[in-house]
């Protein structure tokens, strides 16, 4: 099985950004448990700050690849450009949250790329990955 964690904006800053929503452990760290934790699935890596990058990754690997794990950050809420990526491409997609979107901002409350995904894992930190990466085990 082939998976890719796709990160939006700002996400490149965890472990040094808002410790107190996000946590203290570097992506990077975790990233390197997931792949040990899940040694029979191959799981690539792609961030951007940019729209436009995210949704070529989405292009790029939506054909090719059993499951798209997508944390959009703040574009959830806004990219109606992501979300038809999504709806463009045949490879399912889990959308993840680190914080629970729902015990913060009223605007984060809405997602517009929710409706064009697999399912959302909200609100477990860093474990929200692992928790999408098993969702896709389950399909099998």
């Amino acid at each position: 099985m082939k998976l890719i964690i796709i990160n939006g904006p700002n996400l490149n800053l965890l472990g040094s950004r808002e410790p107190s929503v996000y946590g203290k452990e570097f992506f990077e760290d975790y990233l390197e448990k997931l792949r040990k934790w899940f040694p029979d699935i191959q799981i690539d890596f792609f961030q951007s700050n940019i729209e436009g990058e995210l949704i070529s990754k989405i292009h790029e690997t939506g054909f090719s690849y059993q499951g798209i794990i997508l944390n959009a950050g703040g574009y959830t809420h806004t990219s109606v450009a992501l979300a038809d990526a999504i709806l463009a491409v045949t490879t399912p997609v889990v959308e993840v949250h680190i914080s629970n979107i729902f015990a913060r901002e009223d605007f984060r409350h809405h997602s517009l790329i929710g409706p064009n995904c697999a399912g959302c894992v909200s609100g477990f930190g860093l474990d929200s990955y692992r928790l999408a990466v098993q969702s896709f085990l389950k399909k099998e």
